[in-house]
């Protein structure tokens, strides 16, 4: 089986290609700058050194939230153009869930404000504190999980792109239409809108 995984929801891009069980590909970098200008490149090269064409993949993961919303449409639209066009299969994956696959603990995103999209997970990627958007406490469990610095204890993310897969490859398919964001928190604009209700 040939599969394709997207992060773009935070500021550690993520491309992979997995053939049969192994990382054929990956891009996992964490520099933060301009997802949405690298992308195509990065896919371009990535199919390029697995020497496969688009229609030979097999499954699209996306990562569809939380974290940044113009990072999160970045792959999102990448994922949901190639499911539809080429009629593959698309599972959304947690940004959350996928920080915290190498290490096991709760990951952390700054939502600006005090507040923090947060989401603990065991060793097996089992949810231990549902994805939420919440301010930021010493209640979270720890240990922390963070491409931000939230104390000296917080840990970079490890990214275990096979458990994750392995977790998900037989999670039922989303039409890539009905395939939404997860915010988990109102647009700045949409808070704007509703604070003048």
């Amino acid at each position: 089986m040939r599969y394709l995984l997207i992060d773009t929801a935070t500021t550690n891009l993520v491309v992979a290609i997995i053939i049969n069980g192994e990382i054929v590909y990956i891009y996992n970098n964490n520099d933060g700058h301009d997802t949405s200008s690298k992308m195509m490149p990065i896919l371009a090269e990535a199919f390029s050194n697995a020497k496969l064409k688009p229609q030979d993949i097999d499954k699209i993961f996306v990562v569809n939230g939380p974290g940044s919303f113009t990072g999160i449409r970045v792959g999102l639209t990448v994922a949901k153009t190639m499911a539809y066009a080429l009629n593959i299969p698309i599972i959304p994956l947690s940004s959350l869930e996928v920080m915290a696959s190498g290490n096991g603990g709760t990951a952390l995103i700054n939502a600006r404000r005090g507040y923090v999209f947060a989401g603990s997970y065991d060793n097996d990627l089992g949810a231990v504190y549902k994805d939420s958007y919440v301010l930021m406490s010493d209640k979270l469990p720890r240990p922390y999980i963070s491409y931000d610095k939230f104390d000296c204890e917080t840990i970079l993310p490890k990214i275990d792109v096979l458990k994750v897969i392995k977790k998900h490859e037989h999670d039922d398919s989303v039409n890539p239409h009905l395939l939404k964001p997860n915010y988990l928190k109102l647009t700045e604009a949409e808070e704007k809108l509703h604070s003048h209700d």
